[in-house]
């Protein structure tokens, strides 16, 4: 019959301790992506711009309830890992520290339609956007990849404010 038991808890801190270790050493290796993705961007560019992005609103959990969790709750909290895990807030920030010492132009804009703007005329449709990749104007026929699309939309949006702006 057994009187005494002890439990001991050492080999949990040791795990602890390695995971943390792996962990800190990922979060390294993404901060040195980022600074050397940044440092290659400002080296290239006078003006860069980027898409005002609301990381916090974009990784906010599925509608719902614990109870009911709202439609697609697991696809919604794997994206949410992917949003955070590629780190853009970091990236910006970094690259904000980046082009500020050269004096290089960094300017965040609304993408607010940038997806669904015809690039070549102009035309703003949900129909537009085929897929999430792929862009094909209803309007003009214009093809491109959606993201390079709106990148240009972007670009030309605030190429045409700060013309507007030096104008006035």
């Amino acid at each position: 019959m057994v009187k005494t038991i002890s439990v001991k808890r050492e080999g949990r801190r040791k795990a602890v301790v390695r995971v943390a270790a792996l962990h800190a050493r990922v979060r390294r290796q993404r901060l040195d992506g980022a600074c050397k993705a940044a440092l290659s961007l400002v080296r290239a560019n006078d003006v860069i711009v980027h898409e005002d992005l609301r990381i916090t609103t974009m990784t906010r959990s599925a509608s719902g309830t614990a109870e009911e969790p709202g439609r697609s709750a697991a696809q919604k909290s794997g994206l949410n890992r992917s949003i955070l895990d590629a780190g853009w807030g970091v990236f910006l920030t970094i690259l904000a520290h980046k082009a500020e010492s050269p004096g290089r132009e960094l300017i965040a804009v609304n993408p607010a339609h940038a997806s669904l703007t015809c690039s070549h005329c102009g035309h703003c449709a949900k129909e537009n956007r085929v897929t999430q990749a792929a862009f094909a104007c209803t309007a003009c026929g214009h093809t491109a990849h959606a993201d390079v699309n709106a990148a240009i939309n972007i670009l030309r949006a605030r190429l045409a404010l700060r013309d507007a702006a030096e104008a006035a």
